[in-house]
């Protein structure tokens, strides 16, 4: 079970200095890579040149987007409390659930 998903609440805690201390929320999950895109973290620029596909036409100009970052970089910021938190995974009734080290409240509802 991954202890970050999609949708939750993160702090960036080392890396760039910039970005260190921002929250955003995860916006896609790269299992396989180890990595996740946040928002408004990690932002690159992209010279897009003018292409034509399908019959419509994508404009050029500087493209801003959201690049990839470690996972090992961040820590979930738990609902209940607002802090940065490890997380634990126990089982109740069969289904794991991610539990606040701080504060032990569920952060799966």
């Amino acid at each position: 079970m991954r202890k970050i998903k999609k949708g939750d609440t993160i702090e960036v805690i080392s890396g760039r200095l910039e970005d260190k201390g921002k929250r955003g929320e995860v916006i896609k999950v790269l299992p396989k890579a180890d990595r996740i895109v946040v928002q408004g973290v990690n932002m690159r620029k992209k010279h897009q040149s003018q292409v034509q596909a399908q019959g419509q036409t994508v404009a050029p100009g500087i493209i801003e987007f959201e690049g990839s970052i470690h996972i090992s970089n961040v820590m979930l910021v738990c609902p209940s409390c607002g802090e940065p938190t490890r997380v634990r995974v126990q089982r109740e009734d069969g289904e794991p659930v991610r539990v606040c080290k701080n504060c032990g409240s569920l952060i799966d509802r």
